[in-house]
């Protein structure tokens, strides 16, 4: 071993990975579930809500969005404080103000009430994903780091599919209401295993030069048998001093360019997974389809997201991030175009989305994980939630360019197909990066920021 002392996250690197960690990113991954649950409860009881409340179903694209807005102003807020105070207590935190409101959105009668509660749930529900996403990617090898962040978004396809099955078996058999009611009540009961079991990060601790044998605690359950009488626990594999609003180092070091072009398609992806999964079940009953069928293609969708979560790393290491993701890209365009196409054949319309929802979902599992991968431990929350944050805007303006659209008359299949310009937005923001010479790209595989020099540890 070499004799310089080395750093918590060089520990971390050298190891496969163990049950300890692998535990920690499934938790993380639990968080995800019901983000992807409430991306599209409101979506499947729109139509409900609307027969039982007398809201017409045009105006509901502020109650759609409204949450969003929640979930964009906690990302983005909630990054920098972890990075000075910690990711699992805001994790926590944010997962026991989800359960209660989720809850209180069942006991909404009126337009104004739903907007209040949508708007709190939101903001209970933002701060977590960020923070997971930095909690995982810390506690993982950064060789495995592109497939563990890709893996960990299985929650939010997954956590869409499971809604699309509570609201076809609830609805009609107890209410709407109990789609929220589950919806609050899970959170709680995952808040209580996070508290027991959930660890803070230990690059996290080192970086904050928190309690050494606090972090040496850590570490010997992750890897028992290494030598730790060679680690530094207040070094970081980055040894940059970044004092002052964390927000601001997203744009040094040679990262402004390559934030941006993250930043854009972010925007693009969850403009159109929150489109699709608040009016996909509306347009589809619009253009012929019974509830059912629209419930069941947009669960399409959120299945075919989990198998592209759980294969997008490896494509990402196969064929490149830039390659990848620019295909993914071209791809989703043409997805889109075929939904609008088949919403008269409900078999092939449950074919097609589930290619979309491969497409678009695997694409934003892949962002993410190179935004955890692009940014370096002092400032990854705050990148991660910014690049989410941004992406949330399109969240926003995805279900309310949708009312806007019905409202004006356009019919359903004019409506889908116009959601396949993000599809070459996104192209575009991408080639960019391609074409930027003097900057640092997070598409380019040969970034390493925050990559360690190669150690070996004893055993």
């Amino acid at each position: 071993m070499a004799s310089r002392a080395i750093s918590v996250s060089e520990v971390i690197d050298q190891q496969p990975l163990s049950a300890v960690q692998i535990w920690t990113i499934a938790l993380c991954a639990v968080v995800l579930t019901m983000d992807g649950y409430h991306a599209v409860s409101m979506g499947f009881v729109t139509a409900p809500v609307a027969a039982a409340t007398h809201i017409p179903v045009a105006s509901f694209g502020p109650i759609l969005s409204i949450s969003l807005i929640g979930l964009m102003i906690a990302a983005l807020g909630t990054g920098p404080i972890a990075d000075r105070v910690g990711r699992k207590w805001l994790v926590i935190g944010s997962e026991i103000a989800f359960g209660v409101f989720s809850i209180l959105n069942g006991r909404a009668h009126t337009y104004n009430e739903f907007l209040a509660y949508r708007f709190l749930t939101g903001l209970g529900l933002g701060g977590a994903m960020p923070n997971v996403v930095a909690l995982a990617s810390e506690y993982s090898p950064r060789r495995l780091l592109p497939a563990v962040v890709s893996i960990l978004f299985v929650g939010m396809p997954l956590g869409g599919t499971i809604c699309g099955v509570v609201a076809r078996e609830v609805i009609g058999a107890y209410g709407w209401q109990w789609v929220f009611y589950i919806g609050g009540a899970v959170p709680l009961a995952i808040a209580v295993l996070l508290i027991v079991f959930l660890p803070e990060s230990a690059p996290f601790l080192a970086a904050r030069k928190k309690d050494p044998e606090r972090i040496a605690k850590i570490l010997r359950r992750i890897a028992p048998a290494a030598d730790l009488t060679q680690v530094d626990f207040s070094k970081t594999s980055d040894e940059t001093a970044r004092k002052g609003v964390p927000v601001k180092h997203l744009f040094t070091e040679g990262r402004a360019l390559g934030t941006i072009l993250l930043w854009i398609p972010n925007f693009m992806k969850l403009l159109l997974i929150y489109f699709v999964n608040s009016w996909m079940p509306t347009l589809l009953k619009e253009a012929g389809m019974t509830t059912s069928q629209g419930v069941i293609v947009t669960s399409a969708f959120n299945f075919g997201g989990i198998f592209a979560c759980f294969l997008e790393g490896p494509l990402i290491e196969f064929g490149g991030s830039f390659s990848m993701l620019l295909i993914e890209f071209l791809l989703t365009g043409g997805a889109m175009v075929g939904i609008a196409l088949l919403t008269r054949s409900f078999v092939l319309a449950i074919v097609v989305a589930a290619v979309s929802g491969f497409l678009i979902i695997g694409t934003q599992a892949g962002l993410n994980a190179l935004a955890a991968k692009f940014y370096p431990t002092p400032i990854r929350s705050t990148g991660v939630g910014w690049a989410l944050g941004v992406g949330r805007v399109g969240s926003i303006v995805g279900p309310m360019l949708g009312g806007m659209m019905l409202g004006a008359g356009w019919k359903p299949r004019e409506i889908i197909i116009s959601s396949a310009v993000c599809g070459l937005l996104g192209c575009l923001a991408i080639l960019a990066s391609k074409f930027s010479r003097g900057v640092t790209s997070p598409y380019d595989d040969d970034t390493q920021l925050n990559a360690p020099n190669a150690v070996h540890v004893a055993h």
